[in-house]
């Protein structure tokens, strides 16, 4: 009968199955409990949109930047419009911008009436390449909107020495790159324009945001008019309406978490250097990965995104995203090459105008890259791309 028993028990006793790890998505927030309280605390005292946390947030962006003028926003989308139109950029001005890069960078120039022109990326920095850029200038060129990729500052020097030569104002999409620094000088301490992201997959968020860092006093004062209706306040505080803006003013709820974030964003940033770090030690795969540049201390690792190597895989982009998801690895693509967007093409813009931007559109992939990933989740992401190129490559068994 305990023979019978036992043998039973065996039966109904389910299969020991191996543990699946979380799921490891490519960019994910880190929100304490203290910022969680503090936004309670604002939800509770019953001003909730732009307001005083809005003005600490400010100033707290400003202390960051060495006291520059600092302009909160609702995307960094809106900064970049507003800060074309405080450089009165309008119908017949074209502004250049990289051919490979999110699409806001290029339509906020078409928002404005104006023509964006492209040019072509450097492979590993992904950055804008300033001697194509040079050949881009035309009579009607107004601006040059560079992208500080993944983090990574572009040559500052070199860009701005071009822009004073030529007489055109600089609108620095920083989206990717609070934190950054270009020889000791964090990215938006300096220069002109510098539009910032708080996207919920930047390095700090605050929920959706952005902000605008200002070099001169009396664009600042007109980038407040033209993020909230062009409306301005005589000393009376009798209101006037000077322009047509728009309405890009952030609320106190999503700046009290932008306060919260800004506290810890160096912490944020260093993590996100040694995780960087750890990925160009141990991603070794067969067939290789173009890994993107190394950058030095200032580089804020917004995203880790190297290239595929496809013509050595007898598996495509989408193929290789789908065996990473199988794995619990969530994977991105930054960026489709954006001459080759249907609202481009029709401007002209064909394929093998802008080579680069064009392998790294095809090619690239985005890994994960967060602060609260551990050296193991690396580890995991690793494993996980050798694997599959090594099991897809055109020479495998």
């Amino acid at each position: 009968m305990a023979a019978k028993a036992r043998a039973r028990s065996a039966i109904s006793r389910p299969k020991a199955t191996a543990i699946q790890p979380a799921f490891l998505p490519f960019a994910k927030p880190a929100i304490d409990e203290e910022t969680i309280t503090a936004v309670s605390q604002v939800l509770r005292s019953g001003w909730i949109t732009t307001g005083p946390q809005v003005e600490a947030f400010e100033a707290a962006l400003s202390r960051y930047l060495g006291g520059r003028a600092v302009r909160a926003f609702t995307s960094a989308t809106g900064a970049l419009e507003v800060a074309l139109q405080a450089c009165g950029i309008g119908h017949g001005d074209e502004v250049i911008v990289p051919a490979m890069t999110f699409a806001a960078t290029a339509n906020v120039v078409l928002r404005v009436g104006a023509r964006p022109v492209f040019a072509d990326v450097d492979l590993a920095t992904r950055n804008i390449d300033l001697g194509q850029v040079e050949k881009a200038i035309t009579p009607l060129t107004r601006a040059i909107m560079p992208v500080h990729f993944a983090g990574l500052p572009v040559d500052m020097d070199a860009l701005y020495t071009l822009a004073e030569r030529r007489g055109l104002r600089v609108i620095e999409d920083a989206a990717h790159a609070i934190g950054s620094s270009h020889r000791g000088r964090r990215i938006g301490s300096f220069g002109d324009f510098v539009a910032f992201s708080f996207h919920p997959n930047k390095n700090l968020t605050t929920i959706e945001g952005g902000a605008l860092s200002i070099r001169e006093p009396a664009e600042a004062r007109r980038v407040e008019r033209l993020r909230f209706h062009g409306i301005e306040h005589n000393d009376n505080g009798d209101m006037d309406v000077l322009e047509a803006g728009g309405k890009y003013n952030l609320t106190d709820v999503a700046a009290c978490v932008g306060l919260g974030q800004l506290r810890r964003l160096e912490q944020f940033n260093q993590r996100r250097r040694t995780l960087a770090a750890c990925y160009f030690e141990r991603l070794k795969t067969n067939p290789a990965m173009l890994l993107p540049a190394h950058g030095d201390e200032g580089h804020s690792w917004h995203m880790f995104a190297p290239l595929l190597p496809l013509e050595h895989m007898r598996i495509g982009r989408p193929q290789f995203i789908e065996e990473m998801r199988k794995r619990g690895i969530g994977v991105g693509i930054h960026y489709p090459a954006l001459h080759l967007f249907s609202l481009y093409r029709k401007m002209g813009y064909r394929i093998g105008d802008f080579p680069n931007a064009e392998r790294i559109g095809q090619s690239t992939v985005t890994l994960p890259l967060f602060s609260a990933m551990s050296e193991n989740d690396v580890d995991r992401v690793c494993e996980s791309c050798s694997g599959i190129l090594g099991k897809f490559r055109k020479d495998a068994p």
